[in-house]
């Protein structure tokens, strides 16, 4: 069983708390002959495809290597700057390796403003009453498996498809959170969980259950 992460969204759509947890490197290497058939951003910080894709390489990849030769931000590390070897049809072929990007905490936090309106538009949606909302979302690459508590704080976790039994993990992250993030006496509602403890032990739930499966979470 593999778990890519956690996250826990405020009652007000705010990210709390979130943890990366086994998130796969996925990197392509290719050799490109002039022209470059990607269209590229050269920012400051990461060179990334704007347009196009090849081969596995698709848009918002960032290219980490030339030749072998690992970029840093917009230069390769000989001192080299990127755009220049790349626009130089006489370097040409060249070997490429992109990866997808980890991503940051800025953009996390958009991602969980964006899940909440998101899960009470479900909930209206739905030709039930009191429908709960979102609680898997199906992908063909990672499920998304949702609990939201009685107080409205969401749970999530984001895993390989096929999985079950991920609603007794997310109830066994709420004890959790209950037992050592709620009872912390420094600890204020609706404020980012920084509890080393709670963080210990959900490491350690999740290493077990993608050891194990989810036979012993009552133990």
């Amino acid at each position: 069983m593999i778990i890519y992460g956690v996250y826990i969204v405020s009652k007000s759509g705010g990210l709390i708390y979130n943890l990366d947890s086994n998130v796969p490197r996925i990197e392509q290497e290719r050799s490109f002959t002039y022209p470059l058939d990607l269209m590229l951003d050269y920012d400051s910080k990461k060179v990334s495809v704007i347009f196009n894709k090849k081969d596995g390489i698709n848009v918002g990849h960032v290219l980490t290597a030339v030749n072998s030769i690992s970029v840093n931000g917009n230069t390769i590390e000989d001192g080299r700057d990127v755009k220049t070897v790349l626009e130089n049809p006489e370097n040409y072929p060249l070997n490429l390796k992109f990866c997808r990007p980890k991503l940051t905490t800025n953009e996390k936090i958009v991602q969980a403003s964006t899940f909440y309106p998101l899960y009470a538009f479900a909930s209206q949606l739905s030709p039930e009453p009191k429908s709960s909302g979102i609680e898997i979302l199906e992908a063909d690459t990672f499920t998304l498996h949702c609990f939201q508590t009685l107080t409205g704080v969401k749970f999530i976790i984001i895993s390989e498809t096929g999985l079950s039994g991920m609603d007794m993990v997310l109830r066994k992250i709420y004890e959790l959170y209950s037992d050592y993030v709620l009872k912390n006496p420094f600890y204020a509602l609706e404020m980012p969980i920084r509890c080393e403890l709670f963080e210990n032990k959900l490491k350690a739930l999740l290493e077990m259950v993608e050891k194990t499966g989810i036979n012993n979470l009552d133990k």
